[in-house]
């Protein structure tokens, strides 16, 4: 792994100003992304471009975690929900946030990803056992767009999928003074990142945090079901 390549792009984050909290960019110093992907593209690990990791999927650019972990606002102990556990990368950057090794572990929070594609699941759950991060984020095989309410409410929440609207269920499940971020719009276009916090009535304020690009939500609340 080249440490020095990592290194040098998270810096690199850092100079743009998209990484600025000192939690998060400890994270992501601490996660290279190379120890998450397929051996056919380890060596592009430190390039900032979204990545493929079979079966139609990929995994995000580390410009596009920063800026997701960041409009997170996360902190130790959190609860967290993420929609596409791809291939465990991204959950794992936050569950050094929520669930840092050199706190205790019983002020840990949690992170329940979910995965609905049989395989990606599999292979996230091997990452995250051969990486260290089991104890701390938990695969599910299921439909992520009805999000888990098993362990609900949640602190926060992300999907790395662009759903067509907000799915309703994850509205449900977010605590009052969540946050969630996810990217909505059509399955190529006109997608927006959209940091939504749940106020005390049940409604939600939305945020627009940019254009990006996303593959499509899949699922009852997703582009396809």
């Amino acid at each position: 792994m080249n440490n020095d390549a990592w290194e040098n792009l998270v810096q690199s984050l850092i100079q743009e100003g998209i990484l600025h909290s000192s939690n998060v960019i400890r994270a992501m110093q601490r996660v290279p992304r190379e120890r998450f992907l397929p051996e056919n593209s380890k060596s592009f690990g430190a390039v900032d471009t979204p990545l493929p990791i079979g079966w139609g999927q990929t995994v995000s650019a580390p410009h596009m975690v920063s800026i997701m972990n960041e409009a997170l606002e996360l902190e130790v102990g959190h609860n967290v929900l993420e929609v596409g556990a791809g291939c465990g990368w991204h959950a794992a950057t936050i569950a050094e946030v929520v669930a840092p090794s050199d706190v205790a572990k019983e002020k840990w929070g949690h992170i329940y990803t979910l995965e609905i594609v049989a395989e990606l699941a599999s292979l996230a759950r091997k990452n995250l056992e051969n990486t260290g991060y089991s104890d701390r984020v938990t695969v599910v095989d299921s439909d992520g767009s009805m999000g888990y309410a098993e362990k609900a409410p949640y602190d926060r929440i992300l999907a790395t999928a662009a759903a067509p609207q907000i799915p309703p269920p994850l509205v449900e499940q977010l605590r009052v003074g969540g946050v969630m971020v996810l990217p909505v719009g059509g399955v190529h276009l006109f997608q927006t990142l959209v940091r939504v916090r749940k106020a005390a009535d049940g409604h939600v304020i939305k945020e627009n945090l940019g254009g990006v690009a996303f593959v499509p939500l899949t699922g009852r609340y997703g582009h396809s079901y």
